[in-house]
């Protein structure tokens, strides 16, 4: 009998405050959506490191005719055959650092540029001996590039030593600035959402003073008074969470896996799969069930004294 009373008065207080109810579901929804979406873009992140650093090289550019007329670092000409040579055994001594060692010549390079960058203006004039001789090394760890830079730095026949994972950093940088970027929208939607809860509480203990004053004088407990009005922000919050998953369901399957297909378009990146987003599903519900509630609890303490 009293758990049909407490659902009767939940359904009364959600169909009496419906606009302010509606408003409460939009603004959990959003604000969770953007919750479990920042945690994906954390996973996205992090295994886009995984995988991105696992490929990433140091390269030893060499330097070549023109680089002995214009630049620096080659100031005393071009490249040698034992100055190569005294590179790559350098390279080999170093076993504790450097996993493989690939050599490319300037026909290679001219090659791979032609490759990437054909359409380009400046592809035409270009020929292979303005192309620069480099070792590709593989490291066994990405965060010993210092090491292969100061041994080869300022090396005769050395133009430069480049690492590929400051490239990386510098995007995985723009990655998190834009996480945390949603990060901060969705704490303002929480304070919405929150403040929103808070106010529904309110008018709907004001509407019903008359109900909770007659209880109060039956006897009726504290707990037996607040409880329609704890589990009415409840349901409202659940109804939120519960379109906040759906929305990144439907957001996954059809950006990544159809519809856009950013999966087959952008095959150089390697994205997360559904268990990501299926284990993300049951925190965002508690979450939209406990943050009402208790936010509901709070505001009761003040608005209804019972």
């Amino acid at each position: 009998m009293r758990a049909q009373f407490v659902l009767s008065e939940i359904g009364v207080g959600l169909r009496r405050n419906l606009t302010m109810t509606f408003a409460v579901i939009v603004s959990v929804a959003l604000s969770l959506a953007l919750f479990g979406g920042s945690l994906l873009m954390s996973d996205q992140v992090s295994q886009m490191k995984g995988y991105w650093y696992d490929k990433v090289n140091v390269s030893i550019f060499l330097c070549n005719k023109s680089d002995a007329e214009s630049d620096p670092n080659c100031s005393k000409g071009a490249v040698t055959e034992e100055q190569k040579k005294q590179i790559l055994g350098d390279l080999g001594k170093m076993t504790s650092v450097v996993q493989k060692v690939t050599y490319e010549s300037q026909d290679e390079a001219y090659k791979h540029y032609k490759e990437q960058f054909g359409d380009s203006p400046l592809a035409s004039s270009l020929t292979p001996d303005q192309m620069q001789e480099s070792y590709r090394i593989k490291l066994k760890n990405p965060e010993q590039y210092q090491v292969i830079a100061s041994a080869f730095n300022g090396r005769d026949g050395v133009q430069s030593v480049q690492d590929q994972k400051g490239i990386l950093d510098n995007l995985f940088g723009l990655l998190n600035g834009m996480n945390w970027a949603a990060r901060a929208v969705m704490a303002m939607m929480l304070i919405v959402a929150l403040m929103l809860i808070v106010n529904t509480v309110r008018v709907s203990a004001f509407s019903r003073r008359r109900e909770t004053g007659i209880m109060r004088l039956v006897g009726a407990s504290g707990f037996y008074i607040q409880a329609p009005f704890i589990m009415e922000a409840a349901v409202a919050g659940l109804i939120g969470g519960t379109v906040a998953c759906a929305f990144l369901l439907i957001a996954r399957y059809f950006i990544i896996d159809h519809g856009l297909d950013l999966s087959h378009k952008l095959n150089l990146i390697n994205f997360i799969g559904w268990d990501a987003v299926l284990t993300k599903l049951p925190l965002i519900l508690a979450t939209s069930l406990l943050m009402p509630a208790l936010a509901a609890f709070f505001a009761l303490r003040k608005y209804l004294k019972v």
